[in-house]
């Protein structure tokens, strides 16, 4: 990718939200700090979700023994506010400063730079005026690479999600939201949240997260509202981060026996397509989504295969997605 170079003043926010992964954080925070940022001014926010145990005196104690000072501010909140209300407590301060940052860096808890992301990144914003956001590429422990692009969910990429039926897959190929680890650097609907920068004023304009979500979802809401604002997001491979997956949420990618998904999961997907498509539209395809589970349970059934949708998924689809939906809550 060809560099400009960055304006001298240019001052970029990294945001690490941690919940009972403080070990992880402080090795996300130490990856920013071991980087080469001599043409940019970068400050960390390292906020604690109210992490149950001694989390948040772990982290007090890393910032004195590691010498962090000024360049690492601490924020230990008394609730968990979930991901993006926590990103919001330290975005709304940014801009209330008088000097607020000219972009922000959302760093996972569980990833750690493998690269000078920051910069790289940054790059990629200024050399493209029309880009609100950028991602960076996601590796594994491994070093193998993971899906970090997208594209915007919709009805037949959640049919697609429920059925679990690769003909199906196929004849929807073009709509599925998953891009290939191999995706090419451009512009797309949305990146993984694990590593991602936006720039500040295109996210101060649309009021940042919205807090209607406490966990999933809320990044792709925000690359929406950006998009539907006149920006475009960027996925800029040669940005490199290493991500444990699971560490933070608990949910990993690849199970072959799930546990049943969190309420909160389902209350961000409700909220999330009644935000992008109405509630109406919302409500017909969370109604769809049950033939295409009793399809699951029946072709998984006939190969011998456990089903592949959440355990509890009718009872709890139905308790905080169409229910609500029904209610117009």
């Amino acid at each position: 990718m060809m560099q400009t170079s960055l304006p001298s003043t240019d001052r970029i926010a990294v945001i690490v939200v941690n919940y009972g992964t403080a070990e992880l954080s402080i090795a996300a925070v130490e990856s920013v700090l071991a980087g080469d940022h001599s043409r940019c001014a970068v400050e960390v926010h390292l906020l604690d979700n109210a992490s149950p145990g001694n989390a948040a005196a772990r982290i007090q104690t890393a910032h004195a023994e590691k010498g962090w000072g000024e360049h690492v501010r601490l924020w230990l909140e008394a609730e968990n506010h979930g991901f993006g209300r926590g990103n919001n407590v330290v975005l709304h301060a940014l801009a209330k400063d008088g000097s607020p940052p000219d972009k922000v860096f959302l760093l996972n808890p569980d990833a750690r730079l493998h690269n000078e992301a920051v910069d790289i990144l940054a790059h990629a914003l200024e050399a493209n005026p029309e880009a609100g956001a950028a991602g960076a590429a996601v590796l594994r422990e491994d070093l193998s690479p993971a899906i970090a692009a997208f594209r915007f969910p919709g009805a037949k990429s959640e049919l697609a999600r429920l059925l679990s039926f690769g003909p199906f897959d196929r004849l929807v190929a073009r709509h599925l939201v998953a891009l290939p680890p191999d995706q090419p650097a451009g512009p797309v609907d949305w990146v993984s949240g694990a590593a991602v920068m936006f720039r500040f004023e295109a996210v101060a304009k649309i009021g940042f997260f919205d807090p209607g979500f406490f966990l999933y979802y809320e990044e792709v809401d925000l690359m929406r509202r950006l998009q539907d604002s006149g920006w475009h997001t960027l996925y800029v491979p040669e940005a490199q981060v290493v991500h444990v997956e699971g560490a933070a949420t608990g949910q990993f990618a690849a199970k072959e026996t799930r546990k049943p998904d969190p309420w909160y999961l389902y209350q961000s997907w409700a909220h999330y397509f009644r935000r992008a498509y109405g509630r109406g539209r919302a409500l017909s395809l969370a109604l769809a989504l049950w033939p295409a589970a009793c399809f699951n349970l029946v072709h998984r059934g006939l190969r011998g295969k456990a089903p592949s949708i959440p355990k509890r998924f009718f009872s709890d689809h139905w308790r905080y997605v169409v229910w609500p939906l029904i209610r117009g809550k």
